[in-house]
């Protein structure tokens, strides 16, 4: 598989460039973890990455940069934000800060703007072309050691996310078409990239993610959705739980519908994006599948 267009790529024995030897380290600034865990597998050991959004307790879209986080930033070659109006405390960060780095903004590169959907870490699509994207600025960054990004880079793709792409692949061959609900935007990439039918009104999803009110509408036909159990499944963001949807928690619950608890940020801490995104998908679909009796 070639993840950069019009970059040959030709390994010596073992699949890492000579290079594993140098003393060169890109200095590296991830806005969240789970950008900052695919640089860091890309990286190996030559990148030195810091997430500043780690704690599974934080809430990404409120976090209050410190100074810390404005010193690692001073001193980064590559800084990489979500985008797409996620985090624009980085945005501020980067432009106080006014030094000069490689900016890799994720909503920019996939072509989302804010007000569109920032949960860009739950399309497949998305995390494949930031992994190519990663890939080139770290060879930007320190050229002399680009066949070792661009084999880490490969063996990412084929080897580090083969479970989180199966497990993909699994649901959309068992369970396409199936009908699940959801408690906010977070997931409505993945639904289509597993061929799920997200039932849950968009008004609602977005309402949830952007914190504003929800509409009576929408909170009785989610209501008649849960009584009638016309859902096989309900997908709870664990780190966005309102009122609105720990009342709908509750109703999943009394009615038997599967509960999958998903997240924002890397669960446990410190584990890799694709532990963490290959446990929420095997959790979906035991929950499809025992939806089905």
């Amino acid at each position: 598989m070639m993840l950069v267009a019009g970059c040959a790529l030709s390994l010596p024995p073992g699949g890492e460039g000579t290079s594993t030897y140098s003393h060169r380290v890109v200095r590296v600034v991830a806005a969240e973890d789970f950008w900052g865990s695919i640089v860091a597998q890309v990286g190996g050991g030559h990148a030195r990455v810091v997430s500043l959004v780690a704690n599974p307790e934080t809430d990404p879209h409120a976090y209050e940069p410190t100074a810390a986080d404005a010193r690692r930033l001073a001193d980064a070659q590559l800084a990489v934000l979500n985008g797409a109006g996620y985090d624009p405390w980085m945005q501020r960060l980067l432009a106080a800060d006014g030094g000069s780095r490689t900016v890799l903004d994720v909503g920019t590169l996939v072509g989302v703007a804010p007000g569109g959907n920032p949960h860009l870490w739950y399309s497949p699509a998305y995390v494949a072309r930031f992994v190519s994207a990663a890939t080139i600025d770290l060879t930007a960054a320190d050229p002399a050691d680009r066949a070792y990004f661009l084999a880490r880079a490969q063996r990412y793709v084929e080897v580090g996310l083969a479970g989180y792409h199966a497990a993909i692949d699994s649901i959309r061959s068992r369970f396409a078409g199936a009908r699940v609900g959801a408690s906010e935007s977070i997931v409505v990439y993945l639904c289509r990239a597993l061929g799920l039918d997200l039932v849950t009104p968009p008004s609602f999803l977005r309402a949830i993610s952007e914190g504003t009110d929800v509409s009576a509408a929408d909170t009785a036909t989610i209501d008649a959705q849960l009584r009638e159990r016309t859902v096989r499944a309900y997908l709870e963001n664990t780190q966005n739980l309102t009122p609105d949807v720990q009342a709908q928690v509750r109703a999943a619950r009394t009615a038997g519908i599967p509960l999958v608890r998903v997240s924002e940020t890397l669960q446990p801490a410190g584990a890799t994006f694709q532990a963490w995104q290959t446990t929420q998908l095997h959790a979906l679909e035991t929950a499809l599948e025992d939806s089905r009796g």
